[in-house]
C-alpha cells in the first residue's frame, strides 16, 4: 500500500480489519505455499524455507508448514523429478546427463548426497548409462560437494 501512496494510518486500519476477519493468516499462507511449490515445482524444504523467509513469514509459522513435508515425501518428489526428466533427456553422454540432473536437484534445494544417489539409481536402470552409474562413488562425490577445498 505504501507503493500506492496510501497513508500509513489508513493502511494500518485496513490491515487490522483484514486480520480481524481472517484474511491475513501467515500460517495458512505458509502451508499453502509449501504445498503448492513442493507439489507443483518440486522444491525441497530448504528452498521452500528460503522463499518463505523472503516473503516475511516467521520462523515458527515456517517450521509448522515445513513439518508437513516429511523426508520421505521430499525424497519421493526428487525421485519423480529425476524420472520425469530422464524420459526426455536424450542428448549427451551419461556423464553430462548425470551433471545436469544433479544440478537440477541442487537448484531445487536438494542436498548433494540425495541428488547424487537418486540420479545414480535412475541411470543404473538405463541400458545406455548403467555402466557409468556403476562407476559413480556417490559417497565420495557427496563428501567432495561438502568440502570447500575440492573444486
Amino acid at each position: 500500500m505504501r507503493k500506492r501512496g496510501v497513508e500509513e494510518e489508513i493502511a494500518a486500519e485496513i490491515l487490522d480489519r483484514y486480520d480481524e476477519v481472517g484474511i491475513i493468516d501467515d500460517a495458512a499462507f505458509a502451508r499453502a505455499w509449501v504445498n503448492s511449490r513442493h507439489h507443483g515445482r518440486g522444491l525441497s524444504r530448504r528452498a521452500l524455507a528460503g522463499e518463505l523467509r523472503r516473503k516475511g513469514v516467521s520462523s515458527d509459522e515456517m517450521g509448522e508448514a515445513l513439518e508437513e513435508l516429511t523426508p520421505d515425501m521430499e525424497e519421493q518428489t526428487a525421485k519423480a523429478l529425476v524420472v520425469r526428466r530422464l524420459r526426455t533427456e536424450t542428448r549427451g553422454t551419461p556423464e553430462a546427463i548425470f551433471r545436469r540432473l544433479v544440478g537440477m536437484l541442487g537448484r531445487k534445494g536438494y542436498p548433494p548426497g540425495l541428488a547424487i544417489r537418486l540420479v545414480k539409481e535412475a541411470l543404473a536402470e538405463r541400458d545406455d548409462a548403467a555402466e557409468f552409474a556403476d562407476s559413480i562413488d556417490a559417497d565420495a562425490l557427496a563428501d567432495a560437494a561438502h568440502d570447500p577445498d575440492v573444486q
